[in-house]
């Protein structure tokens, strides 16, 4: 009897047990996450990654980290095809800088082109608020050419503020509307994060960012040679922190080309989605680069595998400790 009972109860644990994991294994909502493995198992995406509760560091961008899965945050600049209020504003006006998501501090220099309808008097107001809503400046922007026209007139202006509370804000550029009439109220908005607090003391440093440039590398026949001649440096202020290298890569990976540089004929194929930056270390002078490439991003014939290969050996070459690179798994850009 005491044996019928055993038998019975290990079956039940048996059965139990095989309920619980399947229970665990099966169900992907939040409410029935119990145990850490399953939320590092339902974590495939930044915001994902976030909202469950995991680490997110400050770098640029930013990144999410469950166990050993790291997720970046996906940048997307202004452009052509930003929509607001459900309306296509790159017909009514542009910002070239500051870019999207920037890094800004005291005095912002802002700078961009708007329809002359945008303007009233030659000029139209832009705030810049914190990340509670509060009020930090507001500056008019200054039409530089002849505003009255349907056409785009290209506009500055430089804006002071006080040291904000919070480390992000908005930046809106309004259409003057002197009519008060809501339905002639237009406004771009534009995220941005304050330098003040993105390092210890708000220390900054100037880096290059090395992209590509194909009128610079042409051969006597016109055609791309894909060498380093056709590298091109963009100036970018990075903070001063403890490891500068991996912090400007971060950044380089973003491929945030402001539209003067652009039409300059600088550009990028960063960044490539699926294409991972994980980690960069130092030792005797050699730096060594890590990334996952599961989709074989870095290949596609000799030509673009050495331009993206030579951007990003040149980005870290700037810096004088460095000595040489490698790239781990050594299988990327390859032909």
């Amino acid at each position: 009897m005491h044996n019928k009972f055993l038998i019975i109860a290990c079956g039940i644990l048996l059965i139990g047990g095989v309920l619980a994991g399947v229970f665990l294994l099966a169900c992907g909502d939040d409410w029935c996450f119990v145990t850490k493995w399953q939320k590092v198992r339902a974590a495939e995406s930044f915001d994902r990654c976030a909202s469950l509760g995991f680490p997110v560091t400050e770098s640029y961008p930013r990144q999410c980290r469950a166990s050993d899965k790291t997720f970046t945050e996906t940048i997307v600049p202004l452009s052509s095809t930003t929509v607001l209020k459900g309306k296509q504003m790159n017909e009514k006006v542009r910002l070239s800088e500051p870019f999207s998501h920037a890094l800004i501090k005291s005095p912002l220099s802002i700078r961009g082109e708007a329809r002359g309808n945008w303007y009233f008097e030659a000029s139209f107001p832009v705030r810049l608020l914190d990340a509670n809503g509060k009020e930090l400046a507001i500056v008019h922007a200054q039409a530089k050419d002849e505003w009255m026209t349907p056409e785009f007139v290209p506009y500055s202006a430089e804006l002071t503020f006080n040291p904000p509370t919070t480390k992000t804000g908005t930046l809106i550029l309004r259409k003057d509307n002197p009519s008060g009439l809501p339905e002639h109220d237009d406004s771009l908005t534009v995220p941005v994060r304050f330098a003040l607090f993105q390092s210890s003391g708000g220390l900054m440093r100037n880096v290059d960012l090395y992209y590509y440039s194909a009128k610079n590398d042409l051969d006597a026949s016109g055609n791309a040679q894909c060498t380093k001649n056709g590298l091109a440096p963009v100036e970018r202020t990075i903070p001063s922190t403890k490891t500068p290298i991996q912090d400007t890569l971060r950044l380089f990976f973003v491929g945030l080309i402001e539209e003067n540089e652009r039409q300059s004929g600088i550009s990028t194929d960063y960044p490539l989605s699926g294409f991972v930056f994980k980690s960069a270390t130092l030792k005797d002078g050699i730096v060594t680069l890590e990334f996952s490439d599961p989709l074989n991003l870095t290949s596609g014939g000799a030509c673009r595998a050495a331009v993206l290969w030579m951007q990003i050996e040149a980005t870290v070459e700037q810096f004088p400790e460095v000595k040489g690179v490698r790239f781990v798994p050594p299988e990327l850009f390859q032909p």
